[in-house]
């Protein structure tokens, strides 16, 4: 069987300024195209299909049009609900999409057998079993108690994970066997496992409470498709425990990575291979970083990958303690003539001014709120579990926010 692994599309995904409409478009039609040649049976998409929980109606219409496309491919679709997606938002449409061979499971239910779906090949025959886990909120499986420390949180909120997917394994165990047995079992996970790589545009989700989920918790499935972290990587080296990453870099210090997508093997013995499938590139994005008087050279470099119609997208870093007061000015004159746009202009923290110097010139497009409330909590004298514990709390409150109510 044949199962292309993919997560963390973003769709609807405001970039400083600038949509990603384009891109998606460009990456929808190349992986509708790979369905085809490779003759995938399953596209998985491990959480995180939307940007916010409230996406731009174009975003939505992508979605769709995506889906239906697919199914003209005779593959089939199981769509996994992230911590940016809205819980309402994808459910609303899920009994609509089954009519068009898709399985949308935006978060986890009372009824664990919902979780366990039975995946076909393309021929009609039945090829693997999925635990099919999306993102998981700690209210999904945890009670909170009172005068818990933000260490026992953790501890709790591991084991209530753990049991989840020991729980889903058993019933997909039983399953196969009601089956005939010799069907691979397949997990996935919208989550940050330990030694995991990540990059600036992954919010942390467990934050206060459970950082990271350690690697041999998860069951004894033939392969783990993961989602949430945007750098695709084997989790501690292993074969079959996997990120995909997102296909688009989303912010740019991914810039450089090569993106892909997982076309994933199985039979009845279990994991036959993973290939990566390299995803090309449909907007160029550059971080460029030194003085100003060695941006004129790089930016000259970098339009080289550029077009009037395609601009090359850039960060520019201007490792420097002289405070410019037109530095927007002097980098727009530089790139006069230039098929360039800079998005985003940074100084470079560091150097040889006092803290307190430095960091009064840091405007508030340089942090995220996260940085802002850390900045506050550094000014107090606080012991390192209150600290964490409010950390969390505070990240907890983003985390609602960001994300529509269910």
């Amino acid at each position: 069987m044949r199962i292309l692994h993919t997560s963390d599309w973003h769709l609807g995904q405001h970039f400083m300024g600038k949509t990603r409409q384009a891109e998606h478009q460009a990456f929808c039609r190349w992986l509708i195209e790979q369905v085809h040649e490779r003759q995938v049976d399953v596209v998985l998409i491990a959480g995180d299909v939307f940007d916010t929980g409230a996406p731009p109606s174009y975003a939505r219409e992508q979605y769709n049009q995506f889906i239906v496309e697919l199914r003209a491919t005779g593959a089939g679709l199981v769509v996994l609900g992230g911590n940016h997606d809205s819980v309402a938002m994808l459910g609303e449409s899920r009994t609509l999409l089954a009519q068009l061979d898709t399985r949308v499971v935006p978060a986890v239910g009372n009824a664990l057998e919902e979780q366990v779906l039975v995946l076909e090949r393309r021929s009609g025959e039945v090829g693997a079993i999925l635990c099919a886990i999306p993102f998981i909120r700690p209210r999904d499986v945890l009670q909170s108690q009172a005068g818990q420390s933000a260490s026992d949180k953790q501890l709790s909120l591991q084991q209530a994970i753990q049991d989840h997917y020991q729980q889903l394994f058993a019933l997909a165990e039983q399953r196969r066997a009601e089956l005939g047995g010799g069907l691979p079992i397949i997990a996935t996970g919208h989550l940050t496992t330990v030694g995991a790589s990540a990059s600036e545009s992954v919010r942390e989700i467990y934050v206060g409470a459970l950082e990271a989920f350690p690697t041999n918790a998860f069951p004894a499935a033939d392969y783990i498709a993961l989602g949430h972290i945007h750098r695709p990587q084997k989790v501690g080296g292993l074969e079959h425990i996997r990120y995909c990453g997102s296909p688009i870099p989303l912010s740019f210090d991914e810039a450089s990575q090569q993106k892909e997508v997982l076309l994933v093997e199985l039979d009845s013995i279990g994991l036959h291979q993973v290939e990566a499938l390299p995803v090309p590139c449909f907007q160029v994005l550059h971080s460029l970083r030194g003085a100003l008087a060695d941006l004129p050279a790089q930016l000259v470099e970098v339009a080289g990958e550029g077009t009037p119609e395609l601009p090359v997208w850039v960060e520019v870093l201007v490792s420097s303690d002289d405070y410019l007061n037109d530095l927007q000015a002097r980098l727009a004159t530089l790139c006069e003539g230039l098929p360039v746009e800079v998005l985003r202009i940074r100084r470079e923290r560091g150097g040889t001014q006092p803290g307190l110097a430095r960091e009064a010139r840091e405007t508030l497009d340089e942090l995220n709120p996260e940085e802002v409330f850390d900045k506050r909590l550094a000014s107090e004298e606080l012991d390192d579990d209150l600290r964490r514990s409010l950390q969390g709390l505070h990240r907890e409150v983003l985390a609602e926010l960001r994300e529509e109510p269910a």
